[in-house]
């Protein structure tokens, strides 16, 4: 089924696009983003062609009409170009995802700008202890996604996010300060969750520098299409998480075929109405199914999942109830997903 049939518009390739295509599709298959974006007047100095937040939603926007043809991207693309996202070159989806949510961050509106982050937003407590003292240094900040890494042999989101939260010791050159010893001591250190976003991004770090050659691990990933954050990591909570709801739904995956130094990406999108399955690559959309995502558990993909929260405190568009029944990323979370430093 192409274009034509879908109930979803695709997006042509134009310059080596596949990656931002995706990423469009990702944003595009959660409405929080392109609602917030919809409420922003920008002032008359900005409306022009150098503005990503302005140009994302415009297309956004184009791509909700005429689901018969591609729609309309490429004033999208140069305006990335015009910020140092170049036209004709091979870029990695998390370093582009998190380059749009830093534009974002310069919108004239700064209570929607930072509205958009918090859609994102995973707030931390790192906590370090020291293994001489025994004092306890702790740091809040956030992350916009969870980068989990794998490991050479058959991996699941639930042993990738234990593998995450598992609390280390730092010795040898990687021993930190402690205040009241006044030196580097051996320490342990863990992160703590303080609260989950409405959309969870996850990275599943595949890549690997292998004596100064960057390589990509195939080996397989298993992930369900619900859970509940507290069910499969109820240890990762600090004692002032307050949250309630911690379930999500897999709402997008973004898919890289290919070699460390040269792929294509693709995404598996679950339509936020119908919450029928599409698989879009680039122009072409096609009806998908959940059997079809979980083929990508291998087979040498990259898998960036994005998960919504099933139920949120928000109003959801009357079109589009987004508490689902059968909840379950990260797609809209409760994420995305961590800022991706490497695929």
């Amino acid at each position: 089924m192409g274009h034509r049939q879908s109930a979803m518009r695709g997006l042509r390739n134009y310059y080596l696009s596949c990656c931002v295509n995706t990423l469009l599709q990702t944003f595009n298959a959660t409405w929080e983003i392109a609602e917030i974006l919809e409420k922003w007047e920008p002032t008359v100095s900005r409306t022009d062609g150098n503005d990503v937040p302005l140009q994302l939603k415009k297309v956004l926007k184009t791509m909700q009409e005429d689901l018969s043809h591609p729609a309309p991207h490429l004033d999208f693309l140069h305006c990335l170009d015009r910020n140092r996202i170049r036209l004709s070159v091979q870029h990695d989806a998390d370093e582009v995802f998190f380059s749009i949510l830093d534009f974002i961050q310069h919108m004239d509106d700064r209570s929607l700008a930072l509205e958009i982050q918090n859609l994102y937003k995973i707030s931390v407590k790192t906590e370090v202890q020291c293994l001489e003292c025994n004092t306890l240094q702790t740091h809040n900040s956030h992350l916009l996604s969870l980068p989990l890494h794998i490991k050479e042999v058959q991996n699941s989101l639930k042993d990738c996010m234990i593998s995450f939260f598992e609390p280390q010791e730092l010795r040898g050159i990687d021993c930190c300060f402690c205040e009241p010893c006044k030196t580097k001591t051996p320490s342990r250190q863990g992160m703590k969750l303080c609260s989950l976003p409405q959309i969870l991004c996850i990275q599943l770090k595949r890549f690997r520098n292998m004596r100064g050659v960057t390589e990509k691990l195939n080996c397989s990933v298993t992930f369900p299409e619900t859970f509940d954050f507290f069910v499969i990591q109820s240890e990762a909570f600090s004692s002032d998480f307050t949250q309630n709801d911690c379930r999500y739904t897999l709402f997008a995956v973004v898919v890289h075929s290919g070699y460390a130094m040269f792929g294509h990406y693709t995404a598996y999108v679950r339509h936020k109405v119908t919450k029928l399955w599409y698989y879009a690559n680039d122009s072409y959309v096609s009806q998908s199914s959940w059997e079809e995502v979980q083929r990508t558990y291998g087979q040498g993909h990259y898998r960036t999942p994005v998960w919504s929260r099933s139920s949120s405190s928000s109003s959801c568009p009357p079109s589009d109830p987004h508490s689902d029944n059968n909840p379950d990323k990260k797609t809209d979370s409760s994420s995305s997903s961590l800022p991706n430093s490497g695929p």
